[in-house]
């Protein structure tokens, strides 16, 4: 318990540290302790954030969102039907086609940026919220999860008993299948989130409209600036503890149908 609490201390001092900074005025900040509170001005370093640049942040937490939440639903979804199918069909190359799925896993996200830009350029999608959103919904993690968990969670004695009821396959995934693997879409579309919504290299190769950006690479662009522009500093931190935020509501959303053991009695 020592050692957790020293681990819980060691990642959230950062956080700490954002809260207490976002609401020091820029004068503060390299005068005063850092993880000290001096002056209390977080409302007006947040109507400055907001004001700043004709309020393009509001532009990129909508951009965020958009990219995170439709590119989490979407991978999701798509995860969920190929772990199924690769854990309830057989077929020739199952297992080759599983072992390739799981070598997309082992293979770095960055390694594929300049890939896509390529491919994508050729279609005439950069600089678009497709060339950001495309390669979001694929997961090859989540189709490792769906199939892990649904081999596990899914009894096929429960999928005879809905074909001979008479439904398709179709109806037998949505109404039977589905639900019991709702604990793995939970996991699987908070990972997918959490990596939507840091995204930074991806939107850095794909994007040049800052009226496109996620809030990462906006903050970036505005850290850039810090040298010559100082006051943006202040904005930089304020974001970045905006940026959090979402992140926190989603779990603490969704936390609670994280469950396990929902076929618990299905046969019975």
């Amino acid at each position: 318990m020592s050692l957790m609490f020293l681990l819980a201390i060691y990642f959230l001092l950062p956080i700490y540290f954002l809260i207490v900074a976002a609401t020091k005025p820029q004068s503060d900040l390299a005068s005063t302790f850092g993880l000290a509170f001096s002056h209390f001005d977080l409302f007006h370093n947040l109507h400055t954030l907001f004001s700043r640049d004709g309020g393009i942040y509001g532009r990129w937490a909508v951009n965020s969102v958009i990219y995170a939440v439709l590119g989490a639903a979407v991978g999701t979804f798509i995860s969920a039907l190929c772990g199924y199918a690769l854990a309830k069909f057989p077929f020739r190359g199952r297992e080759f086609l599983f072992s390739v799925i799981l070598g997309g896993v082992l293979v770095p996200t960055t390694a594929l940026a300049l890939p896509l830009f390529l491919l994508f350029s050729k279609t005439g999608i950069v600089n678009t919220y497709f060339a950001v959103f495309l390669p979001s919904i694929v997961s090859p993690f989540g189709v490792y999860l769906a199939r892990i968990f649904t081999a596990a969670a899914v009894p096929d004695e429960l999928l005879e008993s809905a074909r001979l009821d008479g439904a398709g396959e179709f109806r037998t995934f949505f109404s039977v299948a589905l639900r019991l693997m709702s604990p793995s879409l939970v996991t699987i579309f908070l990972f997918q989130f959490v990596a939507i919504w840091n995204n930074f290299f991806l939107p850095m190769v794909m994007l040049q409209k800052e009226s496109l950006f996620p809030i990462t690479l906006g903050l970036y662009e505005w850290n850039g600036q810090t040298a010559r522009a100082p006051l943006l500093q202040e904005s930089v931190i304020t974001g970045s503890l905006v940026s959090i935020l979402p992140v926190i509501v989603v779990f603490i959303l969704l936390q609670r149908f994280w469950r396990t053991g929902l076929a618990s009695g299905a046969l019975k």
